[in-house]
């Protein structure tokens, strides 16, 4: 089975924007896009009605993906675009459209009013359910968004990439997350921003206003752990510039904080077997909804 960059396609604005990122990215890789348009089919009775007739059916089945392939094929003509037409739940045909990609890549949408993005309920199924690394990417962003600006100051995709933010958790850092994160910068050629958030241990708290010194040593240890678990992937990758943030408090507020000036934002996902309930953790869930860049949820185990 060839490698792919699969993106789920329902013609939403959201899901155009993924396909646009996507089919970047799959330049950046040289691999194949495809284009997976998944088709729930309506009971009968509802299917026997006026407005949902033929020409409706072949409306979401056929012209939605054909034409996105079309448009992508003229901005991206040195990207292999596919399509593929699925039936069945949304969530579960992504999730077996995504075994077969190097990476899968949805939308999500803004919050009018809200400083955030909403990933629905298709998507954070997908992302909690497969193995594969999944890219949401909010409607409206484009390629330019991701570039530093010229020097008067206007957007340009023809600049430079802004940075990769990588989100770790050094007490259980896992080689699967920094390795993609690594990657893609290095794609990218850009520096990779490490962030570590930390909150001080329950028993210190209450004395810490008075002891300024325990709180910096506290500090010096994380940024040192820090530099220890990122060692190797220097050494690995010497071509990426690694810029390493370590701060207390919010683990999620200082990612999301992060991913302002960042093209991509990379966190992890602990693979769990229970078949009940989503399951992102804290931290990736509030990175989904709040990171102003597109989001590489990455599982491991």
């Amino acid at each position: 089975m060839p490698r792919t960059i699969t993106v789920g396609l329902d013609g939403s604005p959201e899901s155009r924007a993924a396909a646009e990122w996507a089919a970047r990215e799959a330049e950046l890789r040289g691999l194949p896009l495809k284009l997976v348009h998944v088709w729930e089919p309506v009971p009968e009775p509802m299917a026997q009605a006026p407005l949902l007739g033929a020409e409706t059916h072949q409306h979401w089945t056929e012209r939605i993906p054909r034409e996105a392939a079309e448009g992508l094929r003229l901005r991206h003509p040195v990207v292999d675009v596919l399509t593929e037409q699925l039936a069945g739940r949304p969530s579960d045909a992504l999730v077996d459209a995504a075994k077969d990609a190097d990476l899968l890549v949805l939308g999500s949408r803004a919050l009018s009013g809200i400083g955030g993005f909403l990933v629905g309920s298709v998507g954070q199924a997908v992302v909690a359910r497969t193995e594969t690394p999944v890219v949401l990417v909010r409607a409206g962003e484009q390629a330019a968004d991701e570039h530093a600006a010229d020097p008067s100051g206007v957007p340009s995709a023809a600049t430079g990439f802004r940075p990769v933010v990588l989100g770790l958790d050094t007490d259980r850092p896992d080689e699967t997350v920094i390795a993609f994160a690594f990657e893609e910068a290095a794609r990218r050629g850009t520096a990779l921003h490490v962030v570590q958030g930390w909150n001080l241990p329950p028993y210190y708290v209450y004395g810490m206003a008075a002891d300024a010194d325990l709180l910096n040593e506290i500090a010096r240890q994380r940024v040192a752990e820090l530099t220890q678990v990122l060692g190797p992937w220097r050494q690995k990758y010497p071509g990426v510039e690694v810029v390493e943030v370590s701060r207390s408090s919010s683990p999620a507020q200082h990612i999301v904080d992060a991913s302002r000036e960042a093209s991509l934002v990379v966190v992890g996902r602990r693979i769990r077997r229970s078949p009940f309930g989503v399951h992102l953790g804290p931290v990736t869930h509030a990175v989904l909804h709040h990171a102003t860049a597109p989001v590489a949820v990455v599982a491991h185990g």
